[in-house]
């Protein structure tokens, strides 16, 4: 796969990112343009390596090396055709998808891996340019119909997937647009929302129908569903967010991430956000050191905060691959994400105590303590401390599906996690019945929605047409 010695004489090259001190000024994608010859030579790094790993890192199982092949060689509409077969949507996993792929890639054992995060958008990217992508429509209608509640990753995966093996598909979206965390969870400078926009046209003219602003289990009964579509797909992603349940946490201005993000990028689509949660001017803590706790800071950088510190309650990751997770694993290491170049201050192992505030029930401080290493997590005497605070964002991920409402509605099994339990074939307990994402498998990243979505797709075209031809 691509040149022979392509390994041995081009280094790892990333594009540029744009200033911190430009940037924090739009909401704009964050990365330079790259040149063609570039990328060329990262597809030529990729080794004929005999058993490529970076399969095994995929979700998606992405044919990688040979798409990388391609690129280098120039042939990139067959890129394009290669990269699909796997993949719908990779302009959205080659802007934020954190590449377990190169974790795995062979080349990574002793050398930077292979860009194949990079190489992927720029695959699909020119595609679009060129106008190679296109609506997809089947050769013929099923008359079978399938209802798809939630549009984020997973549940567009599968309704894409549907529509080309000739079902009427209807999604369902309890928001005023669609995409999921897609549109109102990743903020714009990771990925502008015209990308979703742009696969939304291709998918109705594919025979998509779209419902937004119709939530299934309150607004819409989930009788009508099953009485009008043959199956169902729940793809609601897992949106019960972790509180934390300490003293102070009832004071004005302690909110949970996916109150503060969504606003945020509400106002970037135009829309007016009554008393809008604003880290302008303000002194703000964001608890929770994921990539949610990222969005989080890159956001409150662009609304012009005065401070802003993030606490994580794990240890600081070692800087390089800790012995505990070898290659091909996904490493635990430091990662530091383009919002933590643009400033604030990181700390690690340090758990929150309680919230003081004013005479008006406003957060003023935060009291904390430094903790020893899991699975402990003792606090550390004399190591406590306080933190002044105007805004307080909750970034501790998810404990699962919100699940008063339609799923207790429909009366699905659920695993010990408290997740939709599906079969093999993504069918709940209740026949008819599938789940995919976040809904089933609990908070994960999108290439792992988009992975559920296509192999819950294959699963309802077997029950409904008793075989299929949909790749898993």
């Amino acid at each position: 796969m691509g040149k022979v010695t392509g390994f041995l004489e081009y280094q790892r090259e990333t594009p540029t990112r744009r200033p911190p001190a430009e940037r924090i000024h739009d909401w704009f994608e964050i990365y330079q343009p790259f040149a063609e010859d570039k990328i060329k030579q990262q597809g030529a790094r990729c080794m004929d390596c005999g058993v490529p790993f970076c399969h095994t890192g995929c979700p998606v199982t992405n044919i990688i090396p040979d798409w990388n092949d391609l690129v280098w060689r120039g042939r990139w509409r067959e890129a394009m055709r290669v990269l699909h077969a796997t993949n719908n949507f990779p302009e959205f996993t080659g802007r934020i998808c954190p590449a377990p792929c190169e974790a795995a890639c062979v080349l990574g054992i002793n050398e930077p891996a292979v860009t194949i995060k990079n190489i992927e958008k720029t695959i699909v990217d020119r595609a679009w340019d060129e106008g190679w992508i296109v609506p997809e429509l089947p050769p013929f209608r099923t008359g079978k119909r399938i209802a798809v509640v939630g549009s984020g990753p997973a549940g567009l995966a599968a309704a894409q997937q549907l529509a080309r093996a000739g079902h009427s598909v209807t999604v369902f979206e309890k928001a005023d647009r669609i995409g999921g965390l897609l549109r109102y969870g990743i903020p714009n400078f990771k990925m502008e929302k015209h990308l979703i926009d742009r696969r939304i046209a291709q998918m109705s003219a594919e025979g998509v129908e779209f419902v937004v602003n119709s939530h299934v289990g309150v607004d819409v009964a989930i009788s009508e569903l099953r009485r009008d579509f043959n199956a169902i797909l729940l793809a609601g992603g897992a949106e019960q967010p972790r509180d934390l349940k300490v003293p102070g946490r009832e004071l004005n201005g302690i909110h949970f991430a996916m109150e503060f993000l969504p606003q945020a990028n509400k106002v970037c689509e135009g829309d007016t956000v009554p008393e809008q949660i604003l880290a302008t001017g303000k002194r703000v803590v964001i608890i929770g050191g994921g990539d949610t706790g990222a969005d989080c800071l890159g956001t409150s950088h662009r609304q012009l905060a005065s401070h802003i510190t993030q606490f994580e309650l794990m240890p600081k990751p070692p800087e390089s691959r800790a012995p505990q997770t070898p290659w091909p694993l996904w490493p635990m290491q430091l990662r530091t994400e383009s919002a933590h170049e643009e400033g604030g201050m990181r700390d690690w192992s340090v758990s929150t105590l309680r919230f003081s505030g004013d005479e008006q029930g406003n957060v003023k401080k935060l009291h904390g303590v430094r903790v020893s290493a899991p699975p402990k997590f003792e606090a550390i005497p004399g190591t406590e401390f306080e933190l002044e605070a105007d805004l307080v964002l909750l970034a501790m991920g998810f404990t699962g599906p919100v699940r008063n409402g339609l799923i207790e509605d429909l009366g699905v099994a659920l695993d010990s996690r408290g997740n939709i339990q599906a079969d093999a074939n993504y069918m709940s307990s209740v026949s008819g019945i599938f789940a995919a994402g976040d809904v089933r498998r609990g908070q994960s990243l999108v290439v792992w929605a988009i992975a559920e979505g296509r192999k819950a797709a294959r699963g309802i075209d077997e029950y409904l047409m008793g075989t299929s031809r949909l790749p898993a």
